[in-house]
């Protein structure tokens, strides 16, 4: 399935970048005041990405020195896209390599750089083949989990109805929902 869209239809042309030099703090600080997930960190001679996942998972849960640069911290292995691709197909390699941003080059030049909200603010109906990919997590506290009858019996008068609502986790007709609202 194509879009008719493409990667330089939705992609950042100038994506917020830093020095490898730069602190894990001053990053931090960048990111927060530009309001991105994710930084392109570059010199003459290496090009990496570091996101708000990268600063949590290798440096605040392993208790790196936020003075320290952030060299060691950037992904230096790019998973890369054309900027003439179609944005499903992006889309289809990020969910595949489990990544929500994707460095676009073209010449072995970066031009550019894609996320998941890049593709989706212009395609939302691609959501599902992202969705697949999430794991639920904490399901038992995810109020999508919990199921709500349309019918059933009537937890208070222990009649059936073919209108239940769920109140205050008790599941009631609409008789007894009206009569607790009132009280």
């Amino acid at each position: 399935m194509k879009s008719g869209f493409k990667v330089a239809d939705a992609m950042t042309i100038n994506p917020v970048s830093v020095s490898p030099d730069i602190s894990l703090l001053e990053c931090a600080k960048i990111m927060s005041e530009k309001h991105v997930g994710a930084v392109v960190v570059k010199d003459w001679n290496s090009l990496g990405i570091l996101t708000e996942q990268d600063i949590v998972r290798k440096a605040v849960a392993r208790g790196f020195d936020v003075n320290e640069n952030v060299r060691g911290l950037m992904e230096k292995n790019l998973i890369t896209i054309s900027p003439n691709t179609d944005i499903y197909d992006a889309l289809i390699k990020m969910r595949d390599n489990n990544i929500r941003h994707l460095p676009v080059v073209e010449n072995n030049e970066m031009v550019g750089l894609l996320t998941i909200k890049d593709i989706l603010k212009i395609e939302p109906q691609l959501f599902d083949l992202i969705v697949e990919k999430f794991e639920l997590r904490e399901e038992s506290r995810k109020p999508i989990n919990r199921i709500i009858p349309t019918e059933g019996i009537c937890q208070t008068c222990g009649e059936y109805s073919e209108k239940v609502k769920e109140l205050n986790g008790t599941v009631l007709c609409e008789d007894c929902s009206k009569q607790e609202i009132e009280l």
